[in-house]
């Protein structure tokens, strides 16, 4: 450990912190030791922002630092898989797409036993775990269908959804078509849409009770979807797109 006075320290600040990259420097006053100067790390993790694909996580991140990250922001966040998501605001004619799906949805399951949602509600997954605690996943999807109400505490829900639909923004494919896909299959989610505003199409995923893939359906703007878990839950496609 080396030992400077405090004067050296001033002149030559520089020098003392590249020093500091290898040893603790040891700062002294009057003969007195006052301070230390030593080497700073960042922290192992940081906010896997959606614009930023090449950012990787060095560890993964636990629920708690999820909650104190959520709970100091106004921001909103996912975390999938150890790493976290800032989730930028939706864009206008996502959230056109959105309300279409979500007004048919309403409609079809106002006398039905089941629920439909849209964002932002936290849905706490866990894979193939046996509790939330072992593989804590907090997402936010744009629509989920849910027959388990009792199971919505502290606005937020903590089961397994039957149908989930997302809409693709630029920011959000890679991780709607691939972290998002394998989580919710994972999960034991019997279907999942996702919807491409671009092609204006929507790509259909029905998991198997093995969760694994059982089918996978793309339906273009000519075509009518039908859900595989809800029997006369059907929309035109033209009917989502045409605003757009």
């Amino acid at each position: 450990m080396m030992r400077v006075s405090a004067t050296d320290l001033q002149n030559a600040f520089g020098k003392y912190l590249s020093l500091a990259e290898k040893e603790d420097i040891i700062i002294v006053k009057n003969g007195k030791s006052v301070a230390k100067l030593i080497h700073y790390t960042e922290p192992e993790y940081f906010i896997v922002h959606e614009e930023s694909k090449n950012y990787k996580s060095h560890r993964k991140i636990s629920y708690e630092e999820y909650l104190t990250l959520v709970n100091s922001s106004d921001q909103r966040y996912e975390l999938i898989k150890g790493e976290i998501f800032f989730m930028a605001s939706p864009g206008f004619t996502h959230q056109v797409v959105v309300n279409e799906i979500g007004w048919n949805f309403n409609n079809y399951f106002r006398e039905r036993p089941c629920r439909s949602l849209t964002a932002s509600l936290d849905v706490k997954l866990f894979g193939y775990a046996t509790k939330f605690q072992e593989n804590p996943n907090v997402v936010q999807p744009d629509i989920i269908v849910i027959c388990d109400e009792n199971n919505v505490k502290e606005n937020k829900y903590q089961g397994i959804p039957t149908m989930v639909v997302e809409v693709l923004s630029p920011t959000t494919k890679g991780k709607d078509l691939v972290l998002k896909l394998n989580l919710y299959m994972e999960s034991g989610i019997q279907e999942y849409w996702v919807v491409d505003i671009d092609a204006k199409s929507i790509l259909q995923y029905i998991f198997s009770q093995d969760r694994d893939i059982e089918s996978v359906h793309i339906f273009r703007e000519e075509d009518t979807i039908s859900s595989s878990c809800f029997e006369g839950l059907e929309i035109p496609l033209r009917n989502i797109f045409s605003d757009i």
